[in-house]
């Protein structure tokens, strides 16, 4: 008992803390099984709450990548492993690139440069419409650097791999495998850069031991969710948490700075 309570005690959590912690992560993990991407959009503002930034990209990361290695077998051979290729490898040096932008980061910069990231999707997504085109020459590349930078900063390279899952991929199925597969390259290549960078710490691996679980519990439900629903919902519910979670991350980032 006492070696538990020494163990909570580290981590300099609450119970009140935990469990809101926990639901946020269960959350996001719906949304992500559900839609296939949204884990670190709805996870990180919500950490970043009751931990420090850097410390609520790693345990992101963490998460993502664990839940995804588990359940690989349930979207692997429906991803466009062609366009993954292009947009995996210029993402990479993107990454090391935003991780070196973090350390510099307030929380309210965080919280706007998310905020605002967020809401930009959500825009382009309500507009943008699948329709299995193929875009002009260097836009996988561009989608690559861009994603990669927002990964290594934020540990959220969502949006632009979002929009452009949204914009080549008319079937849910294989969009949200495609975002799944990415998300999964990314934690990796985000983990491994955090780790070399000196992220993570002792209360990260905590909250991840104490947190993997409930995600787990949340991922099985939104994958059965997607089975029966996922054609006609996924879109519009995916919309309108993303545009929660950008305006209020916004908002918290502007008050950090005393102008609300």
């Amino acid at each position: 008992m006492a070696a538990i309570a020494g163990f909570f005690a580290s981590l300099d959590i609450s119970a009140g803390e935990l469990l809101a912690i926990w639901s946020a992560l269960a959350f996001a993990s719906l949304i992500r099984a559900f839609t296939g991407f949204g884990f670190a959009l709805a996870a990180v503002p919500a950490l970043s709450l009751f931990v420090a930034p850097t410390e609520a990209v790693v345990l992101t990361a963490m998460l993502t990548l664990t839940v995804t290695l588990l359940t690989v077998r349930t979207f692997w051979s429906d991803a466009p492993k062609a366009d993954l290729r292009t947009i995996l490898l210029f993402s990479v040096p993107g990454t090391a690139v935003g991780a070196w932008l973090l350390g510099g980061l307030s929380p309210a910069q965080f919280q706007l440069w998310i905020g605002g990231g967020v809401l930009a999707a959500s825009l382009a997504l309500s507009v943008y419409r699948p329709s299995g085109a193929t875009l002009w020459p260097g836009v996988r590349e561009l989608v690559g650097i861009l994603s990669g930078l927002m990964n290594g900063a934020f540990a959220i390279p969502g949006p632009p791999v979002v929009i452009y899952a949204m914009a080549t991929q008319p079937d849910p199925l294989r969009a949200r495998a495609m975002l799944i597969t990415f998300f999964m390259a990314s934690a990796l290549a985000a983990f491994s850069v955090f780790a070399v960078a000196g992220y993570v710490g002792g209360r990260s691996l905590g909250l991840f031991v104490l947190s993997l679980p409930v995600i787990l519990l949340a991922d099985k439900l939104g994958f059965w969710l997607f089975r029966r629903h996922g054609n006609a919902l996924y879109r519009r519910v995916a919309l309108v948490v993303l545009y929660g979670i950008g305006l209020s991350t916004l908002y918290k980032g502007i008050s950090g700075y005393g102008l609300a």
